[in-house]
């Protein structure tokens, strides 16, 4: 049996009508910014199911919704959180008999239970029931029913190492006491080995009091355990009163098994293991209990921040095994993240985004993908462009230039990316849409990902020179068809296209009021690239101001428009097959010269990105990403 629909109503911050979840049978992993819900879900499960190791969890009045911007008098007064669990095998389903929906389809009957966990508050006091059944939800779970609900739960921020070693109610004494190895528990071999243990020590500390020689004289000879055991009852004996008189002995625990786990400890063979590896060996032993064969209870692990103490690539080791174990056994897992890592690493199908008071499958029934996009996005879907399931804002580029470039041109209009919750992503030329449709919706009448995505793309139509030498623009009918094409190829819900006005971005800065300082970056580069140094000196910075002085003066000779100027920059210096330069490079150099200016005079550089035509598709997408309709002078 497995989870598999969870309905959360009132709780916390979902609202009513609050959340309705599918989940996978095997993996799930909940992504998202902090706050956005993941823990939220997980609470909830252990509201209803509890957890093996007793938790301690208490339903307080904080825990009912209260809605942003509402006053208190307006909090919910009631909870409802519903587990429906599908999948019972023959033999997990007669311990449920009495609450289970039977549906035969054909010759084979299919089984579901509904658990209902509802609460209530009444003058500052908090009230719960859990019921089940499969369609009338008004019966009493008993307790060993619900003992075959409860679940394994690793908590964020774990202290692994505490939890691995001796001491009553230990983690490990309750994984192990659970184990089909200790059901005999009366004669159990490690009873019979403590009980030998005890018989041994006990006869150290009495065999010289029982025998006929005396005890030596403690004060001049080496003291023995029977000297040391009765000095200590002679000064109970001194200490107690005449009708209850007290006595001691020595062993090194109680015979019974519980006690003797307690007792017992599980370390790494390395001398001195960091926490990762604590944190390993823990979830090793909770795996443990799961995977039990003779184990006929819900096998559901619930993991919060399992990147917690781990590097990445133990990380990915740890993911890939969790997966491996959870499809071969039959175990049930529900994760929570934050690492890119291991969001770049995990299938797809198998992830939830979580985003203010929604969650969001990326299995194929519920997304816009293809199945072409999915094994596109397993090879080339990286830790750098997993931080987009982590983002309030996405702007997808097509290349080197418009990622370095963007974050700038943010920077300066008052719009700072990290501020904003914005990553940019280059998807390279081709790709838009199968990055863009992770937040896509098949069915958008039940809802739509809230993240706007900014597509910056290349319009592609090149300038020609005609045979009198005179630069002619592409005709603006070929130009208006092509972003169309584009736009509908491209929009989509929360996603949006913007456009380049005629031919690249490149071209889009040579041709605006900055195209000397895009030939400054060019010059810059060119000279960067062909160096064995970093960066400029102020020799060659000074090459480079006399260099633009002779070509803006040959151009001006040649009587060249501006926008000739920009289709030569681009053209016979930027991508000359014979005299490459790294356009990467250029932007890196463009953007430093507009971060010097910013330093100088930011008003006077913000003012003139923001009244720049060439350039508005540019300010547009970062503040569409943003949510912003007006950029603060």
């Amino acid at each position: 049996m497995y989870l598999s629909e969870l309905s959360i109503k009132n709780f916390r911050k979902y609202g009513n009508p609050g959340l309705n979840l599918k989940l996978n049978k095997h993996l799930n992993v909940l992504v998202g910014e902090n706050d956005s819900g993941k823990s939220t879900i997980v609470e909830a499960i252990k509201f209803v199911l509890n957890t093996h190791s007793n938790d301690y969890i208490r339903l307080n009045t904080e825990d009912f919704h209260l809605a942003k911007g509402v006053n208190e008098e307006e909090r919910a007064n009631e909870i409802e959180i519903v587990c429906v669990f599908r999948g019972f095998t023959i033999e997990e389903a007669k311990h449920f008999l009495e609450w289970l929906h039977i549906e035969k389809d054909e010759e084979t009957p299919t089984y579901s239970l509904k658990v209902v966990f509802s609460a209530k508050r009444k003058d500052k006091k908090v009230y719960h029931d859990i019921t089940a059944g499969g369609i009338d939800t008004g019966k009493y779970l008993n307790g060993e029913a619900r003992n075959l609900l409860k679940t394994t739960f690793l908590k964020p921020l774990r202290d692994a190492e505490i939890e691995m070693t001796s001491r009553r109610n230990s983690r490990l004494s309750q994984v192990l006491i659970n184990h089909s190895a200790f059901e005999n528990e009366e004669e159990h071999e490690l009873v019979n080995a403590i009980k030998d243990a005890n018989a041994r020590i006990m006869n150290y500390f009495i065999e010289e009091e029982a025998g006929d020689e005396p005890v030596q004289d403690h004060n001049t000879e080496e003291e023995t355990g029977a000297q040391i055991l009765k000095d200590i009852n002679e000064y109970l004996e001194n200490f107690s009163s005449n009708r209850n008189t007290l006595k001691s002995r020595f062993n090194i625990s109680d015979i019974k098994l519980k006690s003797i786990l307690e007792r017992l400890q599980l370390n790494l063979e390395d001398a001195k293991p960091g926490l990762g590896s604590h944190n390993i060996l823990f979830i090793a032993t909770e795996l443990l209990f799961l995977q039990q064969k003779e184990y006929e209870g819900l096998k559901l692990a619930l993991i919060e921040e399992i990147e917690a103490h781990l590097h990445t690539q133990a990380q990915m080791r740890l993911i890939d095994y969790l997966q491996k174990r959870s499809d071969e056994s039959d175990i049930q897992i529900i994760l929570t993240t934050h690492s890119t890592s291991l969001a770049s690493k995990i299938p797809l199908e198998t992830m939830f985004i979580c985003q203010n008071d929604k969650v969001f499958s990326l299995n194929p029934i519920e997304t816009g993908l293809l199945k072409g996009d999915y094994l596109f996005l397993e090879r080339f879907l990286d830790s750098t462009k997993a931080d987009l399931f982590f983002a309030q804002g996405v702007i997808m580029v097509e290349g080197d230039a418009e990622n370095i470039l963007i974050p700038t041109i943010a920077k300066i209009i008052g719009i700072p990316l990290s501020k904003n919750g914005i990553t940019v992503l280059n998807v390279g030329s081709t790709a838009f849409l199968r990055y863009s449709r992770i937040f896509i919706r098949s069915n958008p009448e039940n809802g739509t990902i809230n993240i706007p995505v900014s597509c910056i793309t290349d319009l592609d139509l090149k300038p020609e020179i005609d045979n009198q030498d005179k630069l002619i623009n592409p005709p603006q009918e070929a130009a208006d068809e092509k972003r169309k094409r584009i736009t509908v190829r491209l929009n989509n819900q929360n996603v949006k296209a913007f456009i380049s006005p005629i031919w690249t971005l490149e071209h889009d800065f040579a041709r605006s009021s900055f195209q000397e300082d895009v030939l400054r970056a060019v010059l810059w580069a060119k000279k960067i690239q062909n160096s064995d140094t970093v960066g400029l000196t102020d020799n060659k910075k000074e090459n480079v101001e006399e260099a633009i002085k002779k070509y803006m003066k040959d151009n001006e000779e040649k009587n060249y428009s501006s926008e000739r100027i920009a289709y030569e920059i681009y053209e016979n210096i930027v991508t000359k097959e014979s005299d490459k330069v790294s356009k990467a490079i250029i932007a890196q150099c463009l953007s430093d010269i507009l971060l010097t200016k910013f330093k100088k005079n930011p008003n006077s550089i913000r003012a003139k990105l923001l009244s720049e035509p060439l350039l508005e598709y540019l300010v547009n997408a970062i503040k569409y990403a943003a949510g912003v309709s007006e950029v603060k002078e």
